[in-house]
């Protein structure tokens, strides 16, 4: 497929720049990917009409740290944004980041952080065009210095949201209410719709629970640049998947029971994880999986989705799971019903019938 075909006009108003007040009140539309109905739900939390008892949502328990940090460049004093990628070296306080605006930063570079500059870092390698490899300057034990360098940086809210003010309440409103393993630049979006009052709902239809863990990194929203997507290359990114998970999925499977991915890296996981047997392997390492139409899934039979940003790579999975035809036909109906697009949107659900 090309590039063009994901093409759609989206209005600014309907870029959601908050969430709802409550999680699960959310809209939520259902395709229905034999039938080709499509159906419109006031609520996400009418999601439990559609799964019964020993069926299966898997979920991404990545938890999310506050990467985005604004310093001051040495002896200019230019403003830096700064953007935390990942810890390479714990020892000697080594991350690879993203800078803004790169073309002022330069090897030896040091860069300074809190009303206080209490914090500092030193540039000490460029790996790319925008990345760089800085060394934070910091003599207390690795744990104090997480905790200090955390609490000088702001939620990784994506672009399309940032252009509003930051908030305090927003570190927590960009987190999944079951993440646990810290890692991730940015929220499984499609996890944001779950509130504790739904999974005890759902624990009390008797519906089970799988965790995978993909630390979700920027990869999914680098703009493709190419228009033959089989010469499009995704970013690597950190997951695990654990014996508990695949023992939980597979036995639904056998048992002929739902299994529901929520969200797109969760889907990228387990098609990264699944054995030509159809059934999910334990896993532990790095996918660069890019997944678009055609493509033949072989774990989940369905699966819940954010309403995505043109030309995304998160539009061309759903299009490659819901199919293109009825994904497309759904994003068009959204337009003209006002739903809301984007990491705070509204939600789209596919099921097999």
């Amino acid at each position: 497929m090309k590039l063009s075909q994901f093409k759609f006009k989206l209005p600014e108003e309907q870029i959601a720049l908050y969430p709802t007040m409550h999680r699960d009140e959310s809209r939520l539309m259902v395709l229905h990917k034999k039938s080709g109905d499509i159906e419109h739900r006031q609520y996400f939390k009418d999601i439990l009409d559609y799964f019964d008892d020993k069926d299966v949502f898997i979920f991404n328990d990545t938890k999310v740290f506050p990467a985005r940090l604004y310093g001051n460049k040495e002896k200019t004093g230019a403003k830096i944004e700064v953007f935390l990628l990942r810890e390479l070296n714990e020892e000697f306080r080594l991350w690879d980041v993203l800078v803004d605006p790169a073309r002022k930063i330069r090897i030896g570079n040091k860069l300074y952080f809190g009303e206080d500059d209490s914090m500092v870092a030193e540039v000490i390698d460029n790996t790319t065009s925008r990345g760089r490899t800085l060394r934070f300057l910091y003599d207390g034990p690795h744990d104090e210095f997480k905790e200090a360098l955390f609490a000088l940086g702001e939620a990784p809210l994506p672009k399309h949201i940032i252009k509003r003010p930051s908030e305090p309440e927003d570190m927590e409103r960009f987190q999944c209410i079951f993440a646990r393993n810290e890692g991730a630049v940015t929220a499984p979006s499609s996890g944001l719709h779950f509130s504790r009052e739904l999974l005890k709902r759902m624990e009390i239809k008797g519906i089970d629970l799988a965790f995978i863990t993909m630390h979700c990194g920027l990869g999914s929203f680098r703009a493709i640049d190419v228009e033959d997507l089989t010469k499009h290359k995704m970013d690597s990114e950190e997951m695990h998947i654990n014996e508990e998970a695949c023992r939980i999925v597979n036995h639904a499977k056998e048992e002929g029971h739902k299994v529901c991915a929520v969200g797109t890296t969760v889907q990228r996981a387990i098609e990264t994880s699944v054995g030509t047997d159809f059934r999910l392997k334990e896993f532990d390492g790095w996918t660069n999986k890019f997944i678009f139409p055609p493509y033949d899934f072989g774990i989940a039979d369905s699966m819940v989705a954010n309403f995505y940003m043109p030309y995304s790579t998160l539009l061309m999975l759903t299009a490659a799971f819901g199919g293109y035809d009825l994904v497309m036909k759904g994003y068009k109906e959204a337009l003209k019903e006002g739903y809301r697009f984007g990491t705070y949107g509204d939600a789209m659900l596919i099921v097999n019938d």
